[in-house]
């Protein structure tokens, strides 16, 4: 009696548990994608000031002293700059007369990235230092700013749901239904720079004079636009 009990009890809960669960929606998986463009609207370059001496103490002294008189001019322009690098060693170089290593000093490096949304500006920063003992310039370079990429990721991100929508709704026309609202979503994005100048170390003269001309040994600044890409997964209701 307990047994048939316990078993009718079992069915009659089974059969609640059915009653009381919602139907589970069917749903359609599908990805969209949005390949556009961003203007690059600035311009950088990173100044680095080098120096070598006996004395560790005259050595930072010479390199700071150096980067205030670059950081005075800039600070006359319409330019953001960022210390990328203060770092003061030892330097030692090996005599292959001697075979033994020679201590050289103490060389101090100190780097600022420069950066303005005027090319002209940053070639005035070249002609200001080119010729100046210590000075080396690196990655000189074209890109787009966080504020002008930020809206065009985010209308490119609208567009990539979008194309989402209609591919789901492609699959289920030939069911003869239709797509509801979007369950989830996930996305992923990049931005893609086509290659620019990116100068070895070299005389400020010798970038500003490759800048003149438009191209040199190290290739040609290029002002393409970035391509960004964004690809979303998106689950959407099927009614």
């Amino acid at each position: 009696m307990k047994t048939t009990t316990w078993v009718l009890i079992a069915i009659l809960a089974v059969i609640g548990y059915t009653y009381i669960t919602p139907d589970t929606p069917r749903t359609v998986s599908t990805t969209g994608e949005c390949l556009t463009t961003a203007p690059r609207d600035r311009t950088a370059i990173t100044l680095r000031v080098t120096t070598l001496d006996k004395n560790a103490l005259q050595s930072m002294r010479m390199a700071t002293q150096q980067m205030a008189a670059i950081n005075a001019y800039l600070a006359t322009l319409d330019v953001k700059t960022q210390t990328t690098e203060f770092n003061s060693y030892e330097k030692t170089e090996w005599n292959h007369t001697t075979q033994k290593s020679v201590n050289l000093g103490t060389e101090t490096t100190i780097a600022v990235e420069v950066s303005a949304d005027n090319m002209d500006v940053i070639e005035q920063v070249l002609n200001e230092f080119a010729g100046q003992p210590n000075i080396y310039v690196g990655n000189l370079q074209m890109f787009t700013s966080a504020e002008t990429l930020k809206p065009i990721m985010e209308k490119c991100l609208g567009d990539a749901v979008q194309n989402a929508r209609e591919r789901a709704t492609a699959l289920v026309n030939g069911d003869k239904r239709s797509v509801g609202k979007m369950l989830s979503v996930s996305y992923g994005n990049a931005t893609y720079d086509a290659p620019t100048a990116n100068y070895r170390l070299m005389a400020a003269k010798a970038v500003a004079e490759t800048m003149d001309s438009g191209a040199g040994a190290f290739g040609t600044l290029a002002s393409k636009d970035t391509n960004v890409s964004v690809k979303v997964s998106a689950t959407f209701e099927i009614n």
